[in-house]
């Protein structure tokens, strides 16, 4: 059975060198070009290593090409790190223009930074 195209992710703390596990992560679609009106299409936690693995399998949704926009609620996860931070939520927003592959978006995050990019 041929795997659908999807998005994933996978959260690394850069400052301890280490997963992040258990950080809420909620995907939404753009329902125009403007951004001005998202549509909710899931919402996840990052497993034991990090990662979230297929971001549309948890409702059965197909990857479409438009806008996407992946958020992770960061302040709960450096709350019980009890670490200040300068972020508590961090919003990528990607444009899918080919449907039939995957999108693997990686987030490197510290408590003052982070930095994102299509990964396999």
């Amino acid at each position: 059975m041929e795997l659908q195209p999807h998005i994933s992710t996978h959260v690394l703390d850069t400052s301890r060198g280490v997963p992040v596990k258990n950080l809420p992560v909620s995907l939404y679609k753009a329902s125009d070009n403007t951004n001005n009106s998202w549509i909710l299409l899931s919402e996840s936690f990052t497993s034991t290593n990090g990662r979230c693995a297929n971001l549309l399998e948890t409702t059965s949704q197909i990857l479409t090409v438009g806008r996407y926009k992946i958020v992770f609620n960061v302040e709960s996860y450096f709350i019980s790190m009890k670490t200040p931070a300068l972020y508590p939520l961090i919003e990528i927003i990607i444009d899918i223009k080919n449907s039939l592959e995957n999108y693997h978006l990686p987030l490197l995050l510290n408590p003052f930074g982070f930095s994102t990019y299509r990964g396999t």
